[in-house]
Parts: structure tokens; C-alpha cells; sequence
């Protein structure tokens, strides 16, 4: 990905609809909550379990969303819609991608909401 992680619209309309303590302790929120959800994903994956993959992966789209990382966001998208059994070989490289769009994401919220 190129640019910023973050979409500036999205995370200027965060902004916007509360108060800038209240985005902080949301960004925090999230950037506490995403790594046990991705621990999560391959926990699920090594179980076969499907149903727990795909509303984790569910989760962290929906998570990513709301504050505009719409890479990492598309990523856990595409791991909700083709679902555990169709990643099949290819699971390996997608979480890793997913992971590494979390950590772009989280730097770039880092820098918003801490400076």
C-alpha cells in the first residue's frame, strides 16, 4: 500500500462525531484488542474452526473500519468472505499480510492520536 494507512475522512468524521479523549481511548481500545483477534484467527485456523475464524475476522474488519484502516480492513474482509477452508494453503500469507497491515495502521494511529 502507498500513502497513508489511514483514511483521513474516515478518521476526520471519528473525530468529529465525539471528543478527542474519547478517539484516543478508542484507538487504544483497538490497538489492545487486534492482536490477541489475529492470536484469534490462527488459534481458529489450527483448530478448524471455521465459525470462530470468520467473526474474528469479521471483528477486526469491522474494527478496522471505524477508524479508517481500510488496508488491514480489506484484508480481514476478504478473510470473512472466502471463509478458513477456501484460505486453505494461501492461509499462511494472508494472515501474515493482515498482521502487517495492522502494525502500518497502528503506527500511523499512534501518530494521530499520541503524537
Amino acid at each position: 500500500m502507498t500513502g497513508n494507512p489511514i483514511d483521513a475522512a474516515v478518521f476526520a468524521d471519528l473525530q468529529a462525531s465525539t471528543d478527542a479523549d474519547f478517539v484516543v481511548e478508542l484507538v487504544d481500545a483497538f490497538l489492545a484488542d487486534a492482536p490477541p483477534l489475529m492470536s484469534a484467527l490462527r488459534t481458529a485456523l489450527a483448530a478448524g474452526d471455521a465459525t470462530t475464524f470468520r467473526r474474528t475476522a469479521h471483528s477486526l474488519k469491522s474494527n478496522g473500519n471505524a477508524f479508517g484502516a481500510l488496508e488491514f480492513s480489506a484484508l480481514a474482509r476478504e478473510l470473512e468472505e472466502t471463509g478458513m477452508p477456501a484460505v486453505g494453503e494461501q492461509a499462511e500469507s494472508k494472515l501474515q499480510a493482515l498482521e502487517e497491515a495492522y502494525a502500518t495502521a497502528a503506527s500511523a494511529l499512534r501518530a494521530l492520536c499520541h503524537g
